[in-house]
């Protein structure tokens, strides 16, 4: 286990995170910093642990919203996927029939040749 010290509001927390994450630890940290700091210039000295609890709330109001936003863009390509499958499947549909189609110009066609020199 790694270590690394982070500050919020000013002061130093010595925190444990695995090998290779100190400087997400560090810059997760920093963004907590600037809830707490947002908060204490709207409302002053309120208290570290009220503080604390309020940059908390904010930043799972955050999460909240981020995670409603993800469920809405799983649910649009849900549906994509669906007319996309459609569309595939439709398109399938259309070439068979095509193909089919353009078989049986071709034989009329190789009958007409096959009569005519015949003549």
């Amino acid at each position: 286990m790694a270590e690394v010290t982070v500050t919020i509001d000013g002061k130093a927390y010595r925190m444990a995170c695995e090998a290779g994450q100190e400087e997400h630890l560090g810059e997760l940290a920093g963004k907590f910093d600037r809830y707490v700091g947002h908060l204490k210039g709207q409302f002053g000295e309120i208290g570290d642990l009220r503080l604390t609890v309020m940059a908390g709330i904010m930043v799972m109001d955050e999460l909240n919203e981020t995670q409603r936003q993800l469920a809405g863009i799983e649910s649009e390509i849900g549906s994509l996927k669906k007319t996309r499958d459609t569309a595939l499947a439709r398109f399938d549909d259309t070439d068979s029939t095509l193909a089919k189609s353009i078989g049986e110009v071709t034989d009329k066609l190789e009958s007409i040749v096959s009569k005519l020199e015949q003549k």
